[in-house]
């Protein structure tokens, strides 16, 4: 039975979601996410009873993102330990990130927590979650 309140799942309208690589599938599939299916507008990823869906359908607006509009602003991932954490942080700039707040990364959430934030070529931002702020991993 699902607990109420836990994500069932999460579709984004994106001007690439039919990309193999770019930075929704690296980090998807860096959270553990497996691809689930293909379709001609777009891709899905599960993780247990969980998925993510990047679509660019018909009905699709082309333009890059504005967390500060009315609508989205950010999507938050638990991200493992800290180490799991700044581990996927080294590499996001790789794969198409930006950390965002870097002056005050891990922190930029407040003191007791410890988390990144990163943002797409196209405006999305992502929150990665540290498991606890008193793992010293």
């Amino acid at each position: 039975m699902s607990t109420p309140g836990r994500l069932h799942h999460l579709e984004l309208w994106m001007d690439d979601a039919t990309s193999t690589d770019g930075p929704w599938p690296w980090l998807l599939q860096r959270l553990g996410y497996r691809l689930a299916s293909s379709w001609e507008t777009g891709r899905s990823w599960t993780l247990e009873d969980a998925y993510v869906a990047l679509e660019s359908g018909s009905a699709h607006v082309r333009g890059p993102q504005n967390r500060l509009r009315s609508g989205l602003n950010h999507v938050a991932f638990w991200a493992g330990s800290r180490a799991d954490l700044d581990a996927l942080v080294a590499d996001a700039v790789e794969h198409g990130w930006t950390l965002m707040f870097a002056d005050q990364h891990p922190h930029a959430g407040g003191p007791d927590t410890y988390a990144a934030y990163l943002e797409d070529a196209a405006g999305f931002e992502v929150e990665l979650v540290a498991e606890s702020p008193d793992d010293t991993a």
